[in-house]
């Protein structure tokens, strides 16, 4: 999955692909480095990013789907946790909605549902602004695990099928690095869940903090965690660098099928 920010402020690449323009042709560069999915977002979820109203978000991402819809056979995700942004989005062709709420904002849950549209369900502790006050967890695996499968349960109840969904600790939203390296070390506890497992961790500041490197000198760090979650059952890598992650992966993949 290759992350697509229509934003100012993301942390590692806001501004770059903020023109309709640009962020398509940042999707046929992805495209060609091997990416099965892009996910495009419209509003920053960093520690203290400004929130952005429904119309501009709006403005940013749907220009943007139904550019790459109209030009490339890809999946698209869309990653917002507004209900009427999903709602455009999907009928503009988004094929996924990617919420770091799990569709708990008002009428999400409903618009999903209905539609055909996939959704990946994440776990955030607390909102995006504030997240990363002090965040703590008797059981970090345990909590975030029941409550993913009380979202999948909601789901499920609300007509969404058990194949549409997809599931995310939400590595950096509301963790400290222990929680962070704790979810990593049992991430196959997730994957023994019976859902595809979404894993993000792309340039984010545990690598940063383990490595002591700046965002723009942690492909290396993230490498080695895509390499730990896939052999841990992840199906989805969520990255910003596609060639090298697609490359990784194969690697893996080429032992893992002679092992098996």
């Amino acid at each position: 999955m290759g992350i697509l920010n229509i934003t100012p402020d993301s942390f590692s690449d806001g501004g770059k692909f903020i023109a309709t323009k640009s962020a398509v042709e940042q999707a046929r560069l992805m495209i060609q480095e091997g990416a099965d999915i892009i996910d495009i977002g419209g509003e920053s979820t960093r520690p203290g990013a400004k929130l952005v109203s429904i119309q501009e978000e709006l403005d940013r991402v749907i220009p943007v789907v139904e550019q790459i819809r109209a030009e490339f056979p890809i999946t698209i995700s869309v990653d917002t946790n507004k209900a009427t942004v999903m709602y455009e989005a999907i009928r503009a062709g988004s094929d996924m909605i990617n919420d770091i709420m799990a569709l708990r904002g008002e009428n999400c849950l409903a618009t999903v549902a209905n539609s055909k549209a996939q959704v990946c369900l994440m776990h955030i502790q607390g909102e995006p602004r504030t997240m990363q006050n002090n965040p703590h967890y008797d059981d970090v695996v345990s909590e975030i695990k029941d409550f993913l499968l009380e979202r999948v349960k909601i789901c499920l109840d609300s007509g969404i099928a058990a194949n549409r969904i997809i599931i995310d600790p939400g590595f950096g939203f509301g963790k400290t690095l222990e929680h962070n390296l704790t979810l990593m070390r049992k991430l196959v506890d997730f994957t023994k869940l019976g859902y595809p497992v979404l894993v993000g961790v792309s340039r984010k500041s545990m690598i940063g903090t383990i490595l002591n490197k700046s965002v723009t000198e942690r492909l290396y760090g993230g490498i080695a965690l895509a390499v730990l979650a896939v052999n841990r059952g992840a199906n989805i890598i969520r990255t910003h660098d596609i060639a090298a992650t697609v490359d990784a992966i194969k690697i893996v993949q080429s032992v893992n099928v002679l092992n098996s």
